[in-house]
C-alpha cells in the first residue's frame, strides 16, 4: 500500500504538447528551432549563417558555426509548433486527468510565453493569464500542479546574444522570470522543478542550455550557472513563501558492472559520477572533490567564487525528483564496446533484459535500486516524474486502443516502487509516469512514439484531427489510483 496522501499523476512539458508557439505574444524557444525527427532520423537544429544562408546540424552535440543565428524558417518541420494545442484544449484535457483521479500534474512553464525574449524588462501579461488559468483549473479538480520552470527551453534570443546559459548574465534573467512566477501563482502552486534532466546538458548544450557548442569549458560554466541559477530561485521561492516546496530533475537511469571485472566495476563507479554530481550540488551544496579534480586533469580555467560557493550551499533543495525510463551496463572492454551499443547509444546492452521498439531495455528493477540510491544519497523526499513506455498503438475500427505493453511496463515499476516503500523504507511521495496524453517526443520529434493514456489523433505527416481518446492504460490507471495503487490487475 501506498502512503494515504501519495501524489499519483502524470507528466508533460510545454514544448512538446503546448503548441501556440507564436500566440499571445510568445517568443521563439530552443526547442522551437528544433526539427521533427523518427526512430531512423534524427532531430536537427535549423540557422542562419554570416552570409545569409540557411542550415541545419545534428541537436545532439550540436557545434555551430561562429556567428550562426538560431531561428525558425521555411521549408522546416517543427513539432513544438503545434504540438497536441493543449494551449487551446487545456480545459478538456485537464478534465480526462481528473476522471483518471489526478492527485498531481507534473507541467512546465514556457520561460519565452512569460518573457519573450529572457532578457525583458517587464512579463508579457497574456502568457502569465494563460498559465493562471491552467492552475485555476486544476484546483478546480483538486489536481496539485507540479510545476517545472526549465524544461528543455530557453529563450533563443538569448543564445543569439550571448550563448544563452554559458554567460554569467543568464543567470540574473531566469532569476527575474523565477521569481515573477512565484509571485503571480502564489497560492496556486506549492511544488516548483527547476531545470528538467539538469544533467542532460553533459550531453549536449543546446537542448537542456541553448548553448550551441561542444567546448568542455563552455559547457562547464553553463552547468555552473545553471545550478547557480536553481539555488538563487530555492532562495527566492522561500522569500516569497515558506510553504513553497523547490525540487531537482535529473534525468537517471540505473548503471551496472558489465562483469565482476574490477575494470569493470571502477568504469561503472566514475560513470556515476556524471550523474551524482548534480544532485550532490543541489542537494548537498557544493562542487564534490571528484568534479572539481576532472576540471582540472582537463585544465579547464574553471571558476567557482566563494560567492558562488555560498550561494549553493544556501540554496539547497526541498525534495528530490528524477526520471526513469531504463539502465544500462558499463564496461571498460574495448571488445564489448566496439560490437554492442546500449540504450540510447550509451554504455552496453545487458543481456538479461528485454527493450522496446525504440532500443530502450526494460528493468523494473532498476527503479528500486535507483530509489534507494537516491534516499541512501540524500535522506530527502523524492518523486519519479518520468517513467513510462514509447510504443506505436494501433487504433482498431471500432476506436480502441489496447496498450496492454504499458500497462505491463508501468505495473512492474509501481510494484518495485512499493516493495522500495515498505520493504526498504524509501520516502516516495509521488508518481507522474511520462506522457500522460500523447505528445512530442523530445529524442526523436514524432508522435509515433507514444506514451500517454490519452491518445491524441495527430500524426507525423500532418494529419488527424487531434481528437482524444481514450486507451485501455486510462482506466487502469484510474483503477491503480483509486486503489492507491492496491489493485494492479
Amino acid at each position: 500500500m501506498f502512503p494515504k496522501d501519495f501524489l499519483w499523476g502524470g507528466a508533460t512539458a510545454a514544448n512538446q504538447f503546448e503548441g501556440a508557439w507564436d500566440v499571445d505574444g510568445k517568443g521563439v524557444s530552443t526547442s522551437d528551432c528544433c526539427t521533427r525527427g523518427s526512430l531512423t532520423s534524427v532531430r536537427h537544429v535549423t540557422y542562419q549563417t554570416e552570409d545569409g544562408q540557411v542550415e541545419s546540424k545534428i541537436m545532439f552535440g550540436l557545434d555551430a558555426p561562429k556567428g550562426a543565428k538560431f531561428g525558425a524558417f521555411d521549408g522546416y518541420d517543427y513539432p513544438s509548433h503545434e504540438g497536441i494545442d493543449f494551449y487551446h484544449h487545456y480545459k478538456e484535457d485537464i478534465a480526462l486527468f481528473a476522471e483518471m483521479g489526478f492527485k498531481t500534474f507534473r507541467m512546465s512553464i514556457n520561460w519565452t510565453r512569460i518573457f519573450p525574449n529572457g532578457d525583458d524588462e517587464q512579463p508579457n501579461e497574456k502568457g502569465l493569464q494563460f498559465y493562471e488559468d491552467v492552475f485555476k483549473e486544476l484546483k478546480k479538480y483538486g489536481i496539485e500542479p507540479l510545476v517545472t520552470l526549465s524544461h528543455y527551453e530557453t529563450p533563443i534570443a538569448l543564445t543569439n546574444k550571448w550563448n544563452a546559459w554559458a554567460d554569467r548574465r543568464t543567470i540574473d534573467c531566469f532569476v527575474r522570470y523565477a521569481k515573477t512566477c512565484f509571485e503571480r501563482y502564489n497560492g496556486l502552486v506549492k511544488y516548483w522543478l527547476t531545470f528538467n534532466e539538469i544533467n542532460c546538458i553533459s550531453f549536449g548544450g543546446f537542448m537542456a542550455a541553448g548553448v550551441a557548442s561542444r567546448d568542455p569549458l563552455m559547457i562547464a560554466n553553463a552547468t555552473r550557472n545553471q545550478l547557480l541559477a536553481s539555488a538563487l530561485a530555492v532562495q527566492e521561492a522561500h522569500i516569497v513563501n515558506p510553504d513553497m516546496m523547490v525540487g531537482n530533475m535529473i534525468g537517471y537511469g540505473a548503471s551496472y558492472p558489465y562483469t565482476c571485472n574490477p575494470e569493470d566495476v571502477l568504469k561503472q563507479r566514475k560513470s556515476q559520477y556524471n550523474v551524482d554530481f548534480y544532485s550532490d550540488v543541489q542537494a548537498r551544496g557544493y562542487y564534490p572533490n571528484y568534479k572539481l579534480k576532472e576540471y582540472e586533469r582537463a585544465n579547464l580555467d574553471f571558476e567557482l567564487t566563494k560567492e558562488d560557493q555560498e550561494i549553493l550551499a544556501n540554496g539547497t533543495v526541498d525534495f528530490i525528483t528524477f526520471s526513469y525510463y531504463m539502465s544500462n551496463c558499463v564496461s571498460a572492454d574495448p571488445e564489448v564496446l566496439a560490437n554492442q551499443k546500449g540504450n540510447m547509444l550509451m554504455g552496453v546492452k545487458n543481456p538479461y533484459l528485454t527493450e522496446s521498439e525504440w532500443g530502450w531495455q526494460i528493468d523494473p528493477v532498476g527503479l528500486r535500486i535507483s530509489l534507494n540510491d537516491f534516499y541512501t544519497k540524500y535522506r530527502k523526499p523524492l518523486m519519479v516524474v518520468e517513467n513510462g513506455l514509447g510504443a506505436r498503438d494501433i487504433v482498431t475500427e471500432d476506436g480502441q486502443i489496447h496498450d496492454d505493453y504499458r500497462i505491463d511496463y508501468l505495473r512492474a515499476h509501481i510494484e518495485q516502487m512499493d516493495k522500495a516503500i515498505n520493504e526498504d523504507g524509501v520516502d516516495l511521495i509521488g508518481y507522474t509516469p511520462w506522457g500522460c496524453i500523447d505528445l512530442v517526443s523530445a529524442s526523436t520529434g514524432e508522435m509515433a512514439k507514444r506514451y500517454g493514456f490519452i491518445y491524441v489523433d495527430i500524426q507525423d505527416d500532418g494529419t488527424g484531427d487531434g481528437k482524444r481518446m481514450k486507451k485501455d492504460s486510462f482506466y487502469w490507471y484510474k483503477k491503480v489510483i483509486a486503489s492507491n495503487g492496491a489493485d494492479l490487475d
